[in-house]
């Protein structure tokens, strides 16, 4: 099931009019996917920007051209690593490192998915970036062919490449074999649903605890409270001069564009950027 697939149903069963999911899980991972409804759908892309942390397992000694278990193999190797090897190089991998993306990735070429033109067998480059990585642990080596694997990063990170590129420090090839993400910011598996409990719950799935507040999503966003008055005009997408001493301290502390979240009476009005003194909306939501 895709990640849209998975939208879809989610929508269907709590007959929502709009939904969205916030970061693309892999067509091989299972775990969080936290999906939007209605008004929250506006935040969706703020969500998708939060850390996220995923246990994965690498089959050594095997390339394969998706860089996971559903690909071909392309290239192999009779060069395992041990556990001290592979802990000698994993602090190579920490902090701010440059990848290449996978040729099958969502990555646009040209206007085009990188899957659909490596499906089509074209030729053509993907270009490095920088990502971040906040952890990397060894959890365990089952066995020579095999070792699992704890990250914590952030956005933009492909797992399949930090694997691939871990194998060939290491003097050999790698794939991801298995990939599941544990948590998407403060959305983590623990308090995730099944979709098949989901559909057990039908209707009644709209009053679980697993449907939560718009707010939740934004709690990691600097809240700024403001009045009826300066609601209403955020809410016609107009900027708001800020009076207080207290408020100017705080849009000068975080900087010239910095994403806030603007409330009334603790309840989200808008998204907004710092501009000066002043704050101008980005995303209004209809509560």
């Amino acid at each position: 099931m895709t990640s849209a697939q998975a939208v879809a149903a989610v929508r269907r069963i709590l007959d929502a009019a709009k939904a969205g999911h916030a970061g693309t899980l892999d067509p091989l991972a299972t775990g969080v996917l936290p999906i939007a409804l209605g008004e929250a759908t506006k935040t969706a892309s703020y969500v998708v920007d939060a850390h996220k942390e995923y246990a994965f397992t690498v089959r050594w000694g095997e390339a394969r051209d998706t860089d996971d278990g559903e690909g071909r193999v392309v290239a192999t190797s009779e060069a395992r690593p041990d556990e001290a090897q592979i802990r000698a190089v994993l602090g190579e991998f920490y902090g701010t490192i440059v990848q290449v993306p996978p040729a099958y990735s969502a990555i646009k070429i040209d206007g085009v998915r990188a899957y659909a033109r490596a499906r089509r067998e074209e030729t053509f480059e993907m270009l490095a970036r920088k990502v971040e990585i906040e952890s990397l642990d060894l959890v365990s080596c089952p066995d020579r062919d095999h070792a699992r694997f704890r990250v914590r990063c952030g956005k933009g990170t492909y797992v399949r490449s930090l694997a691939r590129d871990i194998a060939v420090r290491l003097g050999t090839h790698g794939h991801i074999q298995q990939l599941r993400r544990l948590a998407v910011g403060r959305f983590t598996v623990d308090t995730a649903i099944s979709l098949e409990s989901l559909e057990l719950l039908g209707h009644s799935a709209a009053h679980n605890p697993h449907l939560i507040p718009l707010e939740t999503a934004l709690d990691d966003i600097p809240a700024l409270a403001v009045s009826e008055d300066m609601a209403a005009r955020l809410r016609k997408g107009q900027a708001v001069e800020m009076g207080s001493a207290a408020d100017r301290f705080l849009l000068e502390r975080l900087g010239e564009g910095a994403l806030l979240c603007a409330r009334l009476d603790g309840r989200a009005v808008a998204l907004v950027k710092a501009s000066g003194h002043a704050i101008r909306p980005v995303r209004v939501l209809n509560l």
